[in-house]
Protein backbone atom coordinates (compact mmCIF):
# COMPACT_ATOMS: atom_id res chain seq x y z
CA UNK A 1 0.00 0.00 0.00
CA UNK A 2 1.39 3.36 -1.01
CA UNK A 3 -0.48 5.35 1.65
CA UNK A 4 -1.45 9.03 1.61
CA UNK A 5 -0.67 11.93 3.88
CA UNK A 6 -2.68 15.05 4.51
CA UNK A 7 -6.44 15.42 4.23
CA UNK A 8 -6.96 15.94 0.48
CA UNK A 9 -9.79 14.04 -1.19
CA UNK A 10 -8.97 10.63 -2.65
CA UNK A 11 -9.51 10.65 -6.42
CA UNK A 12 -9.88 8.00 -9.09
CA UNK A 13 -6.29 8.82 -10.13
CA UNK A 14 -5.12 7.75 -6.66
CA UNK A 15 -7.04 4.49 -7.00
CA UNK A 16 -5.52 3.93 -10.47
CA UNK A 17 -1.98 4.39 -9.11
CA UNK A 18 -2.68 2.11 -6.16
CA UNK A 19 -4.13 -0.64 -8.37
CA UNK A 20 -1.59 -0.02 -11.20
CA UNK A 21 -4.29 0.42 -13.84
CA UNK A 22 -5.60 3.32 -15.91
CA UNK A 23 -8.21 5.80 -14.66
CA UNK A 24 -10.53 4.52 -17.38
CA UNK A 25 -10.29 1.02 -15.92
CA UNK A 26 -11.10 2.37 -12.47
CA UNK A 27 -14.17 4.10 -13.90
CA UNK A 28 -15.33 0.96 -15.73
CA UNK A 29 -14.92 -1.21 -12.65
CA UNK A 30 -16.46 1.10 -10.05
CA UNK A 31 -19.37 1.96 -12.35
CA UNK A 32 -19.97 -1.73 -13.10
CA UNK A 33 -19.75 -1.10 -16.82
CA UNK A 34 -20.97 -4.17 -18.71
CA UNK A 35 -19.57 -2.92 -22.03
CA UNK A 36 -15.95 -3.44 -21.07
CA UNK A 37 -14.43 -6.91 -20.63
CA UNK A 38 -12.10 -6.54 -17.68
CA UNK A 39 -10.50 -9.60 -16.03
CA UNK A 40 -12.00 -10.48 -12.65
CA UNK A 41 -8.60 -10.26 -10.90
CA UNK A 42 -8.23 -6.67 -12.20
CA UNK A 43 -11.72 -5.78 -11.01
CA UNK A 44 -10.88 -7.20 -7.58
CA UNK A 45 -7.60 -5.27 -7.43
CA UNK A 46 -9.38 -1.99 -8.24
CA UNK A 47 -12.11 -2.55 -5.63
CA UNK A 48 -9.54 -3.46 -2.97
CA UNK A 49 -7.48 -0.37 -3.79
CA UNK A 50 -10.58 1.86 -3.57
CA UNK A 51 -11.48 0.31 -0.21
CA UNK A 52 -7.96 0.76 1.21
CA UNK A 53 -7.86 4.41 0.19
CA UNK A 54 -11.43 5.15 1.28
CA UNK A 55 -12.39 6.33 -2.18
CA UNK A 56 -15.95 7.55 -2.76
CA UNK A 57 -17.08 9.03 -6.10
CA UNK A 58 -17.93 12.71 -5.76
CA UNK A 59 -21.50 13.91 -6.14
CA UNK A 60 -20.42 15.93 -9.15
CA UNK A 61 -18.94 12.84 -10.78
CA UNK A 62 -22.10 10.84 -10.14
CA UNK A 63 -24.21 13.64 -11.57
CA UNK A 64 -22.02 13.81 -14.67
CA UNK A 65 -22.28 10.07 -15.17
CA UNK A 66 -26.05 9.98 -14.69
CA UNK A 67 -26.72 13.16 -16.60
CA UNK A 68 -28.50 14.58 -13.53
CA UNK A 69 -28.16 15.05 -9.80
CA UNK A 70 -29.12 12.24 -7.42
CA UNK A 71 -30.56 14.71 -4.88
CA UNK A 72 -34.26 15.07 -4.08
CA UNK A 73 -34.81 18.27 -2.12
CA UNK A 74 -37.62 17.95 0.42
CA UNK A 75 -39.26 21.20 1.54
CA UNK A 76 -40.77 21.17 5.00
CA UNK A 77 -43.31 23.89 5.84
CA UNK A 78 -43.12 25.78 9.11
CA UNK A 79 -44.84 22.93 10.96
CA UNK A 80 -43.97 21.36 14.30
CA UNK A 81 -41.65 18.44 13.52
CA UNK A 82 -43.38 15.82 15.61
CA UNK A 83 -43.17 12.04 15.67
CA UNK A 84 -45.15 11.26 12.50
CA UNK A 85 -43.40 13.89 10.36
CA UNK A 86 -39.98 12.68 11.50
CA UNK A 87 -41.00 9.11 10.69
CA UNK A 88 -42.19 10.12 7.21
CA UNK A 89 -38.88 11.91 6.49
CA UNK A 90 -36.93 8.81 7.52
CA UNK A 91 -39.12 6.54 5.41
CA UNK A 92 -38.82 8.87 2.41
CA UNK A 93 -35.05 8.80 2.85
CA UNK A 94 -35.08 5.00 2.81
CA UNK A 95 -37.53 4.70 -0.10
CA UNK A 96 -35.55 7.08 -2.30
CA UNK A 97 -32.24 5.45 -1.34
CA UNK A 98 -33.53 2.21 -2.88
CA UNK A 99 -33.52 4.10 -6.19
CA UNK A 100 -30.04 5.56 -5.56
CA UNK A 101 -31.49 8.98 -4.74
CA UNK A 102 -30.49 11.12 -1.75
CA UNK A 103 -33.22 12.92 0.19
CA UNK A 104 -32.15 16.25 1.68
CA UNK A 105 -34.57 18.27 3.79
CA UNK A 106 -34.89 22.06 4.03
CA UNK A 107 -37.25 23.63 6.56
CA UNK A 108 -39.07 26.86 5.80
CA UNK A 109 -39.12 27.81 9.49
CA UNK A 110 -37.92 31.40 9.95
CA UNK A 111 -35.12 32.49 9.54
CA UNK A 112 -34.22 29.77 7.04
CA UNK A 113 -32.39 30.63 3.83
CA UNK A 114 -34.75 31.48 0.95
CA UNK A 115 -35.77 28.50 -1.15
CA UNK A 116 -34.25 29.94 -4.33
CA UNK A 117 -30.81 30.09 -2.69
CA UNK A 118 -31.09 26.48 -1.57
CA UNK A 119 -32.14 24.90 -4.86
CA UNK A 120 -29.64 26.96 -6.84
CA UNK A 121 -26.84 25.75 -4.58
CA UNK A 122 -27.88 22.10 -4.78
CA UNK A 123 -29.36 21.83 -8.31
CA UNK A 124 -31.39 18.75 -7.29
CA UNK A 125 -33.01 16.36 -9.72
CA UNK A 126 -36.37 16.84 -8.01
CA UNK A 127 -38.08 19.02 -5.44
CA UNK A 128 -40.83 17.64 -3.21
CA UNK A 129 -42.77 20.09 -1.06
CA UNK A 130 -44.96 18.77 1.75
CA UNK A 131 -47.13 21.86 1.41
CA UNK A 132 -47.43 24.37 -1.40
CA UNK A 133 -44.20 26.27 -1.97
CA UNK A 134 -43.44 28.89 0.69
CA UNK A 135 -42.64 31.73 -1.70
CA UNK A 136 -45.48 34.08 -2.65
CA UNK A 137 -44.39 33.77 -6.30
CA UNK A 138 -44.55 29.97 -6.13
CA UNK A 139 -45.59 29.36 -9.75
CA UNK A 140 -42.71 31.51 -11.01
CA UNK A 141 -40.31 29.77 -8.60
CA UNK A 142 -41.37 26.35 -9.87
CA UNK A 143 -40.96 27.57 -13.45
CA UNK A 144 -37.46 28.82 -12.68
CA UNK A 145 -36.55 25.43 -11.21
CA UNK A 146 -37.73 23.60 -14.31
CA UNK A 147 -35.90 26.06 -16.55
CA UNK A 148 -32.72 25.30 -14.56
CA UNK A 149 -33.07 21.59 -15.31
CA UNK A 150 -34.84 20.40 -12.16
CA UNK A 151 -37.03 17.77 -13.77
CA UNK A 152 -39.64 17.16 -11.08
CA UNK A 153 -41.39 19.74 -8.92
CA UNK A 154 -44.15 18.19 -6.79
CA UNK A 155 -46.29 19.37 -3.90
CA UNK A 156 -47.74 16.66 -1.67
CA UNK A 157 -50.88 18.53 -0.63
CA UNK A 158 -51.84 20.06 -3.95
CA UNK A 159 -50.18 21.60 -6.96
CA UNK A 160 -47.87 24.60 -6.79
CA UNK A 161 -50.44 27.16 -5.59
CA UNK A 162 -52.51 26.51 -8.73
CA UNK A 163 -55.27 24.56 -7.01
CA UNK A 164 -55.91 22.48 -10.13
CA UNK A 165 -54.32 19.22 -9.07
CA UNK A 166 -55.57 16.76 -6.47
CA UNK A 167 -53.24 16.27 -3.52
CA UNK A 168 -50.84 13.34 -3.72
CA UNK A 169 -51.86 12.42 -0.17
CA UNK A 170 -55.49 12.98 0.81
CA UNK A 171 -56.35 13.97 4.38
CA UNK A 172 -60.14 13.74 4.08
CA UNK A 173 -60.28 9.97 4.76
CA UNK A 174 -58.68 10.56 8.17
CA UNK A 175 -61.46 12.83 9.42
CA UNK A 176 -64.03 10.51 7.86
CA UNK A 177 -62.55 7.50 9.69
CA UNK A 178 -62.63 9.38 12.99
CA UNK A 179 -66.27 10.38 12.52
CA UNK A 180 -67.39 6.91 11.43
CA UNK A 181 -65.90 5.44 14.57
CA UNK A 182 -67.52 7.96 16.91
CA UNK A 183 -70.99 8.03 15.33
CA UNK A 184 -71.46 4.40 16.28
CA UNK A 185 -72.25 5.67 19.78
CA UNK A 186 -72.60 9.46 19.42
CA UNK A 187 -74.84 11.79 17.42
CA UNK A 188 -73.25 15.19 18.16
CA UNK A 189 -69.58 15.56 17.32
CA UNK A 190 -67.03 18.27 17.90
CA UNK A 191 -63.82 18.93 15.99
CA UNK A 192 -60.64 20.07 17.77
CA UNK A 193 -58.84 22.31 15.25
CA UNK A 194 -55.10 23.00 15.76
CA UNK A 195 -53.92 26.40 16.96
CA UNK A 196 -51.18 26.55 14.29
CA UNK A 197 -52.11 28.46 11.13
CA UNK A 198 -49.80 26.54 8.80
CA UNK A 199 -51.50 23.24 9.62
CA UNK A 200 -54.70 24.30 7.89
CA UNK A 201 -53.67 22.44 4.73
CA UNK A 202 -54.02 19.21 6.75
CA UNK A 203 -56.73 20.19 9.24
CA UNK A 204 -59.14 21.64 6.69
CA UNK A 205 -59.50 18.43 4.65
CA UNK A 206 -59.70 16.30 7.81
CA UNK A 207 -62.54 18.46 9.07
CA UNK A 208 -64.24 18.17 5.65
CA UNK A 209 -64.04 14.38 5.94
CA UNK A 210 -65.81 14.46 9.31
CA UNK A 211 -68.42 16.88 7.98
CA UNK A 212 -69.21 14.64 5.02
CA UNK A 213 -69.82 11.62 7.24
CA UNK A 214 -72.18 13.65 9.44
CA UNK A 215 -74.03 14.94 6.36
CA UNK A 216 -74.38 11.42 4.93
CA UNK A 217 -75.97 10.25 8.19
CA UNK A 218 -78.21 13.29 8.64
CA UNK A 219 -76.32 14.45 11.73
CA UNK A 220 -75.48 18.07 12.62
CA UNK A 221 -72.12 19.44 11.46
CA UNK A 222 -69.28 18.99 13.94
CA UNK A 223 -68.91 21.90 16.35
CA UNK A 224 -65.46 23.30 15.57
CA UNK A 225 -63.24 24.79 18.26
CA UNK A 226 -59.61 25.82 18.02
CA UNK A 227 -57.64 24.00 20.70
CA UNK A 228 -54.20 25.22 21.80
CA UNK A 229 -51.80 22.61 23.13
CA UNK A 230 -52.23 23.46 26.80
CA UNK A 231 -54.84 22.42 29.34
CA UNK A 232 -56.05 25.94 30.21
CA UNK A 233 -56.67 26.86 26.57
CA UNK A 234 -58.33 23.53 25.85
CA UNK A 235 -60.70 24.01 28.83
CA UNK A 236 -62.43 26.82 26.93
CA UNK A 237 -63.15 24.50 24.01
CA UNK A 238 -64.36 21.64 26.24
CA UNK A 239 -66.75 23.95 28.09
CA UNK A 240 -68.13 25.23 24.78
CA UNK A 241 -68.73 21.70 23.48
CA UNK A 242 -70.53 20.65 26.66
CA UNK A 243 -72.63 23.85 26.63
CA UNK A 244 -73.80 23.33 23.03
CA UNK A 245 -77.47 22.51 22.43
CA UNK A 246 -77.58 19.55 22.21
CA UNK A 247 -74.20 19.03 23.88
CA UNK A 248 -71.24 17.53 22.06
CA UNK A 249 -70.49 14.07 23.39
CA UNK A 250 -67.49 13.09 21.22
CA UNK A 251 -64.59 14.98 19.62
CA UNK A 252 -62.42 14.31 16.57
CA UNK A 253 -59.04 15.90 17.30
CA UNK A 254 -56.71 17.06 14.52
CA UNK A 255 -53.96 14.82 15.86
CA UNK A 256 -52.86 13.05 19.02
CA UNK A 257 -51.15 16.13 20.45
CA UNK A 258 -54.37 18.14 20.25
CA UNK A 259 -56.31 15.16 21.61
CA UNK A 260 -53.98 14.99 24.62
CA UNK A 261 -54.72 18.66 25.32
CA UNK A 262 -58.45 17.85 25.32
CA UNK A 263 -57.88 14.95 27.74
CA UNK A 264 -55.85 17.24 30.01
CA UNK A 265 -58.67 19.79 29.97
CA UNK A 266 -61.20 17.13 30.95
CA UNK A 267 -59.04 16.09 33.90
CA UNK A 268 -58.66 19.67 35.07
CA UNK A 269 -62.46 20.03 35.01
CA UNK A 270 -62.93 16.83 37.00
CA UNK A 271 -64.45 15.10 33.95
CA UNK A 272 -63.66 11.81 32.27
CA UNK A 273 -63.27 10.37 28.78
CA UNK A 274 -65.27 8.74 27.33
CA UNK A 275 -68.05 9.09 29.94
CA UNK A 276 -68.31 12.89 29.71
CA UNK A 277 -66.62 13.40 26.34
CA UNK A 278 -65.16 10.78 24.01
CA UNK A 279 -61.96 11.74 22.18
CA UNK A 280 -60.17 10.30 19.15
CA UNK A 281 -56.80 11.46 17.77
CA UNK A 282 -54.61 10.77 14.74
CA UNK A 283 -51.09 9.32 14.35
CA UNK A 284 -50.73 6.93 17.31
CA UNK A 285 -47.72 8.77 18.75
CA UNK A 286 -45.83 6.95 21.54
CA UNK A 287 -47.58 9.03 24.21
CA UNK A 288 -51.06 8.00 23.02
CA UNK A 289 -50.94 4.64 24.78
CA UNK A 290 -49.60 6.29 27.95
CA UNK A 291 -52.31 8.96 28.17
CA UNK A 292 -54.86 8.98 30.98
CA UNK A 293 -57.05 7.43 29.76
CA UNK A 294 -55.20 5.74 26.86
CA UNK A 295 -56.08 7.51 23.61
CA UNK A 296 -58.10 5.99 20.78
CA UNK A 297 -56.48 7.11 17.53
CA UNK A 298 -56.29 6.71 13.76
CA UNK A 299 -53.20 4.90 12.52
CA UNK A 300 -51.93 5.60 9.02
CA UNK A 301 -49.30 3.74 7.00
CA UNK A 302 -46.63 6.39 6.41
CA UNK A 303 -44.34 3.81 4.80
CA UNK A 304 -46.92 3.33 2.03
CA UNK A 305 -47.04 7.11 1.60
CA UNK A 306 -43.23 7.34 1.41
CA UNK A 307 -42.98 4.54 -1.15
CA UNK A 308 -45.77 6.04 -3.22
CA UNK A 309 -44.11 9.47 -3.31
CA UNK A 310 -40.75 7.92 -4.19
CA UNK A 311 -42.37 5.93 -7.00
CA UNK A 312 -43.91 9.07 -8.50
CA UNK A 313 -40.60 10.93 -8.36
CA UNK A 314 -38.67 8.06 -9.95
CA UNK A 315 -41.29 7.61 -12.69
CA UNK A 316 -41.15 11.32 -13.50
CA UNK A 317 -37.35 11.28 -13.64
CA UNK A 318 -37.44 8.25 -15.93
CA UNK A 319 -40.02 9.82 -18.23
CA UNK A 320 -42.60 7.17 -17.34
CA UNK A 321 -46.33 7.93 -16.85
CA UNK A 322 -46.94 9.35 -13.38
CA UNK A 323 -50.13 8.51 -11.52
CA UNK A 324 -52.22 11.56 -10.61
CA UNK A 325 -54.43 9.63 -8.17
CA UNK A 326 -53.89 10.15 -4.45
CA UNK A 327 -51.74 7.55 -2.74
CA UNK A 328 -54.00 5.06 -0.98
CA UNK A 329 -52.55 4.53 2.47
CA UNK A 330 -54.45 2.12 4.73
CA UNK A 331 -56.11 3.61 7.81
CA UNK A 332 -57.31 1.80 10.89
CA UNK A 333 -58.67 2.69 14.30
CA UNK A 334 -56.57 1.74 17.32
CA UNK A 335 -59.30 1.50 19.92
CA UNK A 336 -58.31 2.36 23.47
CA UNK A 337 -60.29 3.79 26.38
CA UNK A 338 -60.85 7.44 25.38
CA UNK A 339 -63.36 6.93 22.59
Amino acid sequence: MSGRSGRSRVTSADVAREAKVSRATVSYVLNNSARQKIPENTRRRVREAAARLGYAPSAAARSLRRGRSDIVLGLLPDWPIEHVLGRLVQQLTNALAQHELTFLVHSAAHPARPLREVWKALTPAAVLALDAFPEAEAEAEAGAMRAAGIEVVMAVHGSVRSGHRAPLVSEEPIGAAQARHLVQAHSRLGYAYPDVAGLGVLAGPRLDGARKVCAELGLPEPVVRTVPVDADGAVVAVKAWLAADPPVTAVCAFNDTVALAVLAALRSLGLRAPQDLAVIGVDDIPGAALAQPPLTTIVRDTDTIARGLARRIVDALDGAPVSVSPIQDPLWVRVRVSG
